[in-house]
């Protein structure tokens, strides 16, 4: 069928939007009409050559839409069902799967971030070329076929651009709070970076109802964003050091602008201690730094932001094993997405669920490059691409 999609030819060059084919639905695979599209960071890497790719590919992996059409064998989706699409749709058989960690499926690691169907099937071409579907999704596109299992069902009755959200920057910064950290009520917490991630970690660890929700970015926009989420603080941060004096603050009181010594300002705000909980959605050696060291004793430091493939960094070695602090990595929620995403929508649909407002800025197919240069500006909140 003729449909357009948003193709990256050469990464560092803009996406051409033009005409493609798309093959129909094989065996356990699903035609999807997008509705619409996040634009998320993992987007971006790749589209800046941050993350080196084999192209032609179509991003875009964060979708909602209606299913079309469906292949042989599929069981579990309907045609005329209003899905929200899930990147990492797993196996359910290899060793993780049955632990219950499904985001670490091993499949995964064979078709998904190869930019691969299950099937290895080449659905989409354009210019006489196969082009790859990104994490198997290619959302950037007004029609994709994936595996039934990328696909979740959702009430008709919902809004689709605001759904689209949950298929990765919902998921991911909920599901850290609840997955990976599982964070008990009453906990303190930081979250460093208030994009898409980290406006969801604020508001996973407000519905756990955490006592402390400070917010760290290097933007004024943003952080007034992270007020409606539920931080209860909020500090606009320009640099990091190990030690410092104390800046004189009372816990009820606005941090003054911008904040030079990050660790000294949490240990004001946290009774001298640090953070139980530090969420790094940035995933950069200098925010990781950060992180570990506004961290209490004890304490964990949950990294869900990801760097460019290159990027190393560094603990100090010997307070860390002192202090017992923890790194943990999250990637996806570290849960069951299959299970977590009906569980988000039925927060939104009882009111302890925003989605609505993290949709900030919409745009036609034809302006996605607008959509990550607005992105890359760090603007806030969410840009979604809607048809």
């Amino acid at each position: 069928m003729h449909i357009h999609a948003a193709i990256l030819w050469e990464q560092g060059q803009p996406l051409s939007v033009e005409a493609a084919e798309l093959d129909g639905p094989g065996p356990g695979e699903l035609l999807v009409e997008i509705k619409a599209a996040g634009v998320c960071h993992s987007d971006l890497h790749p589209a800046r050559g941050d993350w080196a790719m084999k192209v032609p590919v179509v991003l875009g992996h964060e979708g909602a839409g209606i299913v079309r059409d469906v292949g042989p064998n599929v069981t579990r989706v309907r045609k005329d069902d209003h899905v929200v699409l899930c990147w990492a749709p797993a196996c359910g058989v290899c060793p993780p799967c049955k632990e219950g960690r499904a985001v670490l499926c091993d499949r995964l690691e064979k078709v998904t971030y190869r930019n691969k169907l299950p099937s290895g099937a080449a659905r989409l071409h354009a210019r006489g070329k196969d082009v790859a579907p990104f994490l198997g999704t290619a959302c950037f596109s007004d029609f994709v076929v994936v595996p039934e299992e990328a696909a979740v069902p959702v009430p008709r009755d919902l809004r689709l651009d605001a759904l689209a959200t949950i298929g990765c920057a919902v998921l991911t910064g909920v599901g850290a709070v609840t997955n990976a950290a599982r964070v008990p009520a009453g906990s303190r917490v930081l979250v460093i970076g208030a994009g898409g991630i980290g406006l969801n970690v604020i508001q996973g660890a407000a519905i756990e109802k955490c006592e402390q929700i400070i917010a760290l970015d290097l933007r004024p926009a943003p952080l007034a964003l992270a007020k409606q989420f539920g931080a209860t603080h909020c500090i606009e941060g320009t640099g990091v050091a190990s030690t410092g004096t104390s800046t004189g603050l009372s816990t009820n009181q606005r941090l003054p602008s911008p904040v030079h010594d990050v660790p000294a300002a949490i240990r004001e705000l946290t009774g001298g201690r640090g953070a139980d909980f530090v969420f790094d959605t940035v995933g950069s050696p200098a925010t990781l730094a950060t992180a570990i060291a506004c961290t209490r004793k004890g304490g964990a430091v949950v990294l869900t932001g990801l760097s460019r493939q290159d990027a190393q960094g560094s603990i100090p070695m010997f307070p860390f094993v002192m202090q017992e602090k923890r790194l943990i990595g999250s990637v996806y929620g570290s849960g069951q997405p299959l299970k977590d995403i009906p569980r988000l929508v039925s927060l939104y649909q009882a009111g302890r669920l925003k989605l609505d407002e993290l949709v900030s800025r919409t745009y036609p197919l034809d302006k996605v490059n607008d959509a990550l240069a607005a992105l890359a500006a760090s603007d806030g909140a969410r840009g979604v691409i809607r048809w």
